[in-house]
């Protein structure tokens, strides 16, 4: 073998632009692959984010006549024992009316533990005036209803239920979810004030959560609903509500791995074709070989060598191309405030799987010269000269 590689080495340094072109097709090959990759995994990823990533992924709701959970403290300790629960969160619901001057507003009141419901909706974050609740009776209020009703920091406002229950609460900050309807019309407060407002006796609407991996939320949801065992309440998850968000996702996967296969066969039939012109090329030089008494295995072996070994450096090539055109995109596809449309994404075990195919296949298409090779009469390459 150690013959067959050093005549190889030999062969492709004697034919180096032949080499040259030939690695920078299987290093165009391999950037390609990986830069349409991750560009599609690091846009299903921002898609996904901006989606559920700041929302309940799995979503626990009762089936009873008043649309309580009485026992929640319970539920969400047994929850927290699962694997793969990542965030925890309940909630008190309901819709009622904010009274703000002569004017009145639909309205849905949520009340949270504002340090649980934090760590799903980045609450925090998003109040860009004044602070989040802190004490009973104190609301925030959405981007889009502070345009509207001309409300100000500070200023005491009626809610009233469908019952007639009435409070009067005071706004301490404005947040901006990024998503208008709910910017409209979710009041923000605690948990405590909501209870109280539509008389819920200690007892939530939702227990909400946030998983670790997103796309195992439908497995999770069912391991949830047989831990509780109970048939009062029903329990959803994030991909029976988006559906259609799901089947876009997999259209771009399946459109990214046709491209990348594609790009694959071009990178194979190019080689393949211009390594058997090389064993043309290097005919007299494999007859003359043979004639001195080199076996077909191995003559078969210089040509598997130079495909693997065109693969390895095509392939550090291509990796090295690939991430530099992710960067390349990020900066000149940009939104107007200077962000990225496409937030980068490096997945190194897909890089590392997209070399090692790539190396798998210069060899493999080095099979059929190979095998041209063996067959190479050494009598009839010599007399023709």
């Amino acid at each position: 073998m150690k013959l067959a590689y050093n005549i190889a080495v030999r062969f492709l340094k004697s034919s180096k632009g032949q080499t040259i072109l030939i690695a920078l097709g299987i290093a165009i090959g391999v950037s390609v692959q990986i830069f349409i990759g991750c560009l599609i995994q690091g846009l299903q990823k921002g898609l996904v984010d901006k989606t559920i990533g700041n929302s309940s992924q799995i979503t626990i709701s009762s089936k009873t006549e008043d649309k309580l959970i009485d026992d929640w403290k319970d539920k969400t300790e047994k929850i927290k024992t699962m694997d793969g629960i990542k965030n925890i969160s309940v909630s008190a619901d309901l819709n009622a009316f904010l009274k703000s001057g002569n004017s009145d507003y639909a309205v849905l009141v949520r009340g949270f533990n504002i340090e649980d419901a934090e760590k799903i909706y980045n609450i925090k974050n998003r109040v860009y005036e004044g602070t989040y609740p802190k004490e009973e009776n104190e609301i925030i209020l959405g981007k889009d209803f502070q345009k509207e009703s001309n409300v100000k920091l500070g200023d005491k406002v009626d809610l009233t239920t469908a019952k007639g229950n009435k409070k009067e609460v005071k706004i301490v900050g404005f947040y901006d979810l990024k998503v208008a309807s709910i910017n409209k019309n979710w009041v923000i407060t605690t948990l405590k004030t909501s209870q109280d407002l539509f008389s819920f006796d200690n007892k939530v609407t939702f227990i909400e959560m946030q998983v670790e991996d997103p796309f195992k939320a439908d497995e999770l949801s069912s391991k949830v609903k047989a831990n509780l065992s109970s048939e009062d309440i029903k329990v959803e998850n994030w991909k029976e509500q988006n559906e259609q968000l799901l089947s876009g996702l997999k259209g771009q996967s399946v459109s990214s791995i046709m491209i990348q296969v594609f790009v694959l066969i071009a990178v194979l039939l190019g080689i393949a074709s211009v390594l058997a012109i090389t064993v043309v090329q290097k005919s007299k030089q494999i007859g003359i070989l043979k004639a001195m008494g080199i076996k077909d295995k191995t003559a078969s072996q210089i040509f598997l060598f130079e495909g693997a070994m065109l693969g390895v450096i095509g392939a550090i090539f291509g990796i090295a191309f690939g991430i530099g055109l992710l960067f390349m995109f990020t900066k000149f596809a940009v939104n107007p405030d200077g962000t990225p449309v496409v937030d980068i994404y490096i997945n190194y075990k897909f890089i590392g799987f997209s070399g090692i195919v790539a190396i798998l296949a210069a060899t493999l298409a080095s099979l059929i010269p190979a095998i041209n090779s063996s067959k190479l009469s050494p009598i009839e390459v010599i007399k023709n000269g």
